[in-house]
C-alpha cells in the first residue's frame, strides 16, 4: 500500500480520478454476511482482459484505498505491456487485516464479484493474500491465476518476482558498476515479506550485505535471526549509507522526505508505485545521481508467472527465462533515458505506451 500523503486541498470525486488515470471500470463490492468490502479497478483492456492480484490491506479509509487501487491498477497496465504480455492492466484491494479477518466466506463472496465481470479481469495474489486464498476465490470464479500447484495452478508467484527485481538489480549495478557482480554491495531491504525473503536469499548468495525492515516488527525480528542480517527501524532505512535501496513494500517510500536522505547510488526493488511523484521524484533521483530502477518493470516477475498459467500449458522454467528479459530491458531503458534526457521512469513508461498504441492500431485494422 502507498504512504498516502495529504495535501491542503479539496479530495476529487470518484469520477474525477477515474477520469485522470484513464480506467474503464471501477466496482465497489460489498457483502454484509461476510464483511467483504473491496474495490476493483479495470484500467486498460487493450492488449487483453486486465490482470493484476488482490492485496489485503488496513487500509485508513476508504479513500486510501480508491487511490491504491487506481494507481496499483494503472502500473499493471505498464507493467504488463513493458514486459511483453497479452494482457491489460487491473487490479483490486480487500479492506481489511490480513492477519486477523480472512475467511472462505470472504474470499468466495469476493470470487463472486470477480466472476460478475465475465472476464475482464483476471485476479491473482499480492500483498496479504496467499495460494489458499486463490483456493476459495477460484471456488466462485474460473477468472484467478495463482492458484495452488495441486489445482493446476502455478503456485506462489513470489520467487519469480524476487528473481526478476533481482535480474532488475544487477542490469542496475552493470550500468552505475560497470560489473552486475554484487559481491561486497550493502543493501538496504524494505520488506521482508514472500519476496523480500526471496530476494534477501538471492542477495545473500551474492555476499552482500543486507539491512532489513519491514512494517511488521516482528517480521524483521524473525527474518533476522533466520538469515543472520541486521534489521534496523523501518524509519531509519532511509539514512543508511548503502549503496542500494530497495523497496520491497510500501508504494511512495521515494518522495521529497526520504530523498533528502537516502545516501545510495541504485534504488531497484519490489514495491509498487515507489515514486510519490513520477515526474517531481523521477527526476529528483536523476538530479540526485541515483539510478531508479522502474518498479513495473522490475518487479514484473510475478505477473509474467501468472501469465503462463493463464495461457495454459505452465511451465516456470519458461516464465523464469522470461522474467530474465527485465535486465537487458532495463539496460535499454537506461540509454534511452541518456539519451533523451529524461528520468528513467518516463522511459519505461514511453515503452509501454509504444506497446499499447501499437497493439491498439492493430485491432483496429481488424
Amino acid at each position: 500500500m502507498e504512504t498516502i500523503v495529504k495535501e491542503n486541498i479539496s479530495t476529487p470525486s470518484v469520477l474525477e480520478q477515474i477520469e485522470k488515470l484513464g480506467h474503464e471500470q471501477v466496482v465497489f463490492c460489498q457483502d454484509q454476511n461476510t464483511g467483504l468490502k473491496a474495490i476493483i479497478a479495470v484500467h486498460n483492456t487493450v492488449l487483453g482482459p486486465a490482470a493484476g492480484g488482490t492485496r489485503m490491506w488496513m487500509y485508513q479509509n476508504e479513500a486510501d484505498a480508491l487511490r491504491d487501487v487506481l494507481r496499483l491498477s494503472r502500473g499493471m497496465t505498464f507493467k504488463n505491456a513493458i514486459n511483453g504480455l497479452n494482457l491489460g492492466g487491473g487490479k483490486a484491494v480487500i479492506i481489511g487485516d490480513a492477519r486477523k479477518e480472512k475467511s472462505e466466506a470472504k474470499f468466495r463472496a469476493f470470487g463472486k464479484f470477480v466472476e460478475s465481470l465475465g472476464g475482464k479481469y483476471i485476479t491473482a495474489e499480492d500483498v496479504g493474500i496467499g495460494t489458499a486464498d486463490m483456493e476459495y476465490v477460484a471456488m466462485e470464479t474460473k477468472y484467478v491465476a495463482g492458484k495452488p500447484e495441486f489445482m493446476g495452478g502455478s503456485g506462489d508467484p513470489s520467487p519469480v518476482t524476487a528473481y526478476g527485481v533481482y535480474m532488475g538489480i544487477k542490469a542496475s549495478a552493470k550500468r552505475v558498476y560497470g560489473s552486475d557482480s554484487l559481491n561486497g554491495k550493502k543493501v538496504a531491504l524494505q520488506g521482508v515479506g514472500h519476496v523480500g525473503q526471496y530476494l534477501l536469499e538471492h542477495l545473500l548468495k551474492e555476499n552482500c550485505t543486507v539491512y532489513i525492515s519491514d512494517f511488521y516488527e516482528d517480521r524483521a525480528k524473525e527474518v533476522s535471526q533466520k538469515f543472520g542480517v541486521e534489521a534496523v527501524d523501518k524509519d531509519k532505512i532511509y539514512d543508511l549509507d548503502v549503496d542500494i535501496y530497495a523497496p520491497c513494500a510500501l508504494g511512495a517510500t521515494i518522495n521529497e522526505d526520504t530523498l533528502s536522505r537516502l545516501k545510495c547510488n541504485i534504488i531497484a526493488g519490489a514495491a509498487n508505485n515507489q515514486l510519490a511523484d513520477e515526474k517531481i521524484h523521477g527526476d529528483w533521483c536523476r538530479d540526485k545521481g541515483i539510478l531508479y530502477a522502474p518498479d513495473f518493470l522490475i518487479n514484473g516477475g510475478g505477473i509474467i508467472n501468472v501469465y503462463y498459467e493463464v495461457i495454459g500449458n505452465y511451465n516456470r522454467e519458461r516464465a523464469y527465462k522470461h522474467a530474465e528479459k527485465i535486465y537487458d530491458t532495463l539496460l535499454n531503458i537506461f540509454e534511452t533515458a541518456q539519451r533523451e534526457s529524461i528520468n528513467t521512469h518516463e522511459a519505461a513508461l514511453k515503452l509501454a505506451m509504444q506497446r499499447i498504441e501499437a497493439m491498439g492500431k492493430l485491432k483496429l485494422t481488424r
